[in-house]
């Protein structure tokens, strides 16, 4: 007689949860399921600038994948892409770390400071990257004329007109840009690390580097995951910063997958192809999440 009694409650609770969870299961169908969905079938679709005014994209098959996967310039994107975003995450995460470690320590203006160096992270993409293009221009960029007012170069460096310069030049201003998000994120993690474990490890004779890798590091490695992660994300599908710095060139020396999408898609207009370039990128965000969620979880198991 009571199971009835027990199973009324029950169903409310999980009635209660799905009504919770239904509209963010509808937003992100919407929002996110159909675009995607979307995108893959176009991929295997002739569609084109005339498919707006007929109305047919026939399916095509593999032609769209065989074409991309075909162009040198892929290729070329692919690299460059990889370059970019290691370069980038290595950078940014690197000095984003030093940072926050530096900021730890209490010391007079360090809030000041912290929100001077938040500035870079607030400004808009396109804005940073015109801004750069002029303090990196090769006749009368700022930097240029200031190493040559040092000496410490005979001439005026092409930053974003050379090959050999251009997307180190871009790297580097992506560091620049992403540095205050790592900062932050790692300073809030290093803030609920307990102070008695390095003291601990200190009294135990363990140096500061020793300290750090040894119980600080372990300690923010969720944290890590996090920044890496996301940075990952958001850094392998750049397209603004590169369009407002180089566009992609010289040479396509700074082609990368996302600029190659935008080319395809809305400049040579072949939404197919350009829609193959955006699949390959959806791919590679979600296997480097799932592999390094998956290590991270396997860390911390252990």
């Amino acid at each position: 007689m009571t199971m009835p009694a027990a199973k009324g409650p029950l169903r409310s609770r999980t009635l209660m949860k799905w009504l919770f969870i239904t509209p963010a299961l509808l937003y992100m169908l919407l929002f996110f399921g159909y675009p995607l969905i979307r995108n893959v079938v176009m991929s295997f679709q002739d569609y084109s600038f005339a498919t707006y005014f007929t109305g047919e994209s026939p399916f095509n098959g593999l032609e769209n994948w065989r074409l991309v996967f075909a162009n040198e310039l892929f290729t070329a994107s692919l690299w460059h892409t990889l370059l970019f975003t290691l370069g980038s995450l290595a950078g940014q995460f690197s000095i984003g770390m030093a940072l926050a470690v530096f900021f730890s320590r209490r010391f007079p203006l360090s809030g000041l400071m912290r929100s001077l160096l938040l500035l870079p992270w607030l400004i808009p993409m396109v804005v940073a990257g015109t801004v750069w293009r002029r303090i990196l221009d090769q006749e009368s960029g700022v930097l240029n004329e200031s190493l040559q007012a040092l000496h410490l170069t005979s001439s005026a460096v092409p930053w974003l007109s050379s090959p050999d310069y251009a997307l180190l030049s871009v790297v580097l201003v992506n560091i620049w840009i992403g540095i205050p998000f790592n900062m932050v994120i790692l300073y809030g993690g290093l803030q609920e690390i307990p102070s008695e474990l390095g003291e601990a490890a200190v009294l135990d004779g363990a140096g500061p580097f020793r300290t750090f890798f040894s119980v600080t590091l372990p300690m923010l490695r969720p944290v890590v995951t996090v920044v890496l992660v996301l940075g990952f994300m958001s850094t392998v599908k750049i397209l603004d910063l590169v369009l407002a710095l180089t566009n992609g060139g010289p040479a396509h020396s700074t082609e990368t997958l996302g600029t190659l999408t935008y080319q395809l898609s809305f400049l040579q207009l072949d939404f197919g192809q350009g829609a193959v370039v955006g699949n390959v990128l959806i791919v590679i965000s979600m296997v480097f999440a799932a592999i390094y969620l998956r290590a991270n979880r396997g860390g911390v198991a252990r």
